[in-house]
């Protein structure tokens, strides 16, 4: 398999920022290795955008209104074995990956989200072309797996034994970690960010991560529980959600000094670092960024499916504190911020799950397996040609 000349398609969906935070990491490590014919697609979005819209709303209102409807699905789905139930899903974006591949004859398909479209094509059409999942939480779901992926990446080796239980055999598995930024393992001056972001090194720092879609519940009433409940700083990031940001611009005389909103930030992870506590909705791809920093975390009010299990897993493993609702988030941060030794306990447990250079991993294994998927496969076809796509 030529190297230099590798063709590598990152399939992605945008339910959420994460997976396709992970598409684009592992997009720049491609570039970093020298591979430059590399494409990242959105697959659902450009196979039926207006199907891909709606249901984009759905999931984003399950953060709100809609946790049943979501919970139904996501634990619905995970229990289902019977392969033949799950057809329709497989075929999903099936006809413009076929096109995909097609024109773009591509030597390598990576999944950051499970579009089960990719083995389809495998099994319909008999086409090799090496496929690979990376999972994008600490939790399983089925959607996941399918006999026709060449091996997944995970989080953890509690995930490992899970897809194994399932019947992946443990070669197909790597523990590699999640995917993220280089910058959140990059040194930095901590008094130099004081003063970039204008905040106070004498008083602790509570970060609340709103989220791109407000999806945490109540901030404006949230933030004047924090403020008027304690004397620390509260910093919160809206993303682009200019009309939060809004909202909570009347806090700043209330409560000068004390409290900060920032919009979009490239730089995130440098909040991160200065502060004592972050409060955050249990992300797969912003658990993994506190892990790096080692920022002590209170997870919000996390709503059934991947949120409530990845919460779950770092509540279990002393990497996190969880919080039903506001009594408990302002009873969570005084105990916290009160007690260096719970702080320390916090930060030693998350820092325990994280998993450097996750992306380099990843990419170093991907290119080895599929240089040895293509020698089988080439060897097999000289024995018995392939189908011809489209067959």
């Amino acid at each position: 398999m030529r190297k230099k000349g590798l063709k590598v398609i990152i399939l992605t969906a945008s339910y959420g920022n994460g997976h396709l935070q992970v598409a684009n990491s592992l997009y720049q490590e491609c570039l970093n290795k020298g591979l430059t014919d590399v494409k990242i697609c959105n697959l659902y979005a450009e196979s039926h955008p207006f199907i891909s819209e709606v249901t984009e709303n759905l999931y984003t209102k399950s953060f709100t209104y809609g946790k049943q409807f979501y919970k139904l699905f996501y634990y619905g789905t995970d229990i289902i074995q019977n392969k033949k139930m799950l057809r329709w899903y497989y075929q999903y974006g099936l006809k413009r990956l076929t096109s995909l591949i097609q024109s773009e004859e591509p030597d390598i398909l990576i999944n950051t989200f499970p579009i089960n479209a990719v083995p389809e094509f495998r099994r319909r059409t008999g086409i090799v072309i090496p496929t690979f999942n990376i999972i994008t939480d600490y939790c399983l779901h089925s959607l996941w797996l399918h006999d026709e992926i060449d091996k997944y990446y995970v989080a953890s080796n509690e995930l490992k034994a899970k897809i194994h239980s399932r019947g992946i055999p443990v070669s197909k598995v790597v523990v590699s970690g999640i995917p993220i930024r280089h910058a959140f393992s990059q040194s930095y001056d901590k008094q130099a960010l004081y003063e970039k972001y204008h905040i106070s090194p004498e008083k602790d720092l509570i970060l609340l991560i709103a989220g791109a879609h407000g999806v945490l519940k109540n901030i404006k009433d949230v933030c004047e529980t924090l403020l008027l409940s304690t004397d620390h700083q509260l910093a919160v990031v809206c993303g682009k959600n200019l009309s939060l940001r809004n909202e909570l611009a009347q806090l700043y005389n209330s409560y000068s000094g004390r409290f900060h909103c920032f919009g979009y930030l490239e730089r995130i992870d440098e909040l991160y670092k200065l502060a004592n506590v972050m409060i955050t909705k249990p992300g797969g791809i912003t658990l993994t960024e506190a892990t790096a920093t080692g920022t002590p975390l209170i997870l919000y009010k996390p709503v059934p499916g991947q949120e409530k299990e990845n919460a779950l897993f770092f509540s279990e493993k002393g990497a996190a504190l969880i919080a039903k609702n506001h009594d408990e988030l302002v009873l969570h941060i005084n105990t916290l911020l009160q007690s260096k030794q719970k702080q320390s306990s916090l930060q030693s447990s998350i820092e325990k799950l994280y998993l450097p250079a996750s992306q380099e991993v990843i990419m170093t294994d991907i290119l080895k397996e599929s240089e040895n998927i293509a020698k089988i496969n080439y060897s097999s076809t000289i024995k018995s040609p392939k189908k011809k796509l489209g067959s």
